[in-house]
C-alpha cells in the first residue's frame, strides 16, 4: 500500500510540472532575495532566459538513456577488445546545492558479439548527467545502462569533475576534483583487464 501511495504521488508530481510562467516567477523571488531589482533593464528578460537554459541543461529528465543503446551494430568481424571512449564533457548539476558539476567522462566495455555507435555512449552520458544527482550515482547509472543493454562482458566506467559547490563556496578549493569508477564484469573481475582499463583511462588528456 506504501510503495501504491509513493507511486501516485510521484505520478502526481509529474502531472503538476510547472508552467514557464511560473519559472520564471520564480527567478524573479530569487532575484528579490539576492537583492535585485527584476524589472531593471538588464534583468528584465534574465527569468525567460533562464527557464530557457534550465531546460537545456535538464534536458535529461526528458529522455531515457537507455534507448540509445537500442541500436547495435553485430558485425563486428571477430573484436572482442577493450573499446575505451575518452575524455566525454559532463555537465551536471549537484543535488544539494543546485550548483554546476563539470568534467570528464571515460567510458569502456569488453563486447561480447555486439557493438554501439560509439556517439551513443556519449550520449547515453550526457542524459544521466543533465539532471540533479551526485557523481557516484551517476557513475554508476552510466555502467548498468551499458551493462544490462548492451550484454557485454564488462563495463567501466571514470568521472573525473569539479564541484562548484566546493570550489566557488564552502571550503573554496580551486583546482579539487573527484574521481569516481564503477567496474562491472570481466573489466572488474579480470585483473588484466581492468588494468588495461584503469590504464588506458588514467592517462587521458584535455
Amino acid at each position: 500500500m506504501a510503495k501504491e501511495k509513493t507511486r501516485k504521488v510521484q505520478k502526481a508530481a509529474k502531472v503538476a510540472k510547472p508552467t514557464q510562467a511560473e519559472v520564471e516567477d520564480a527567478v524573479r523571488v530569487m532575484l528579490r532575495w539576492a537583492g535585485e531589482d527584476p524589472t531593471r533593464e538588464g534583468l528584465i528578460e534574465t527569468p525567460a532566459r533562464v527557464a530557457r537554459s534550465y531546460r537545456e541543461l535538464f534536458a535529461g529528465y526528458e529522455v531515457d538513456p537507455r534507448a540509445y543503446l537500442e541500436r547495435v551494430f553485430e558485425e563486428v568481424g571477430g573484436y572482442d577488445e577493450l573499446i575505451v571512449l575518452r575524455n566525454i564533457r559532463v555537465v551536471s548539476f549537484c543535488e544539494h546545492h543546485m550548483l554546476p558539476v563539470t568534467g570528464y567522462a571515460h567510458v569502456g566495455y569488453l563486447p561480447s558479439n555486439r557493438v554501439v555507435g560509439i556517439s551513443k555512449l556519449a550520449r547515453v552520458v550526457h542524459a544521466f548527467a543533465r539532471r540533479f544527482q551526485i557523481q557516484e550515482k551517476l557513475t554508476a547509472d552510466i555502467a548498468r545502462a551499458i551493462y544490462e543493454i548492451l550484454e557485454p562482458r564488462g563495463v567501466g566506467v571514470v568521472i573525473q569533475a569539479e564541484h562548484s559547490c566546493m570550489t566557488l563556496r564552502g571550503v573554496n578549493s580551486p583546482e579539487a576534483t573527484l574521481s569516481t569508477s564503477h567496474l562491472l564484469g570481466a573489466v572488474r573481475d579480470d585483473p588484466k583487464t581492468r588494468e588495461e582499463f584503469l590504464r588506458l583511462t588514467s592517462d587521458h588528456h584535455r
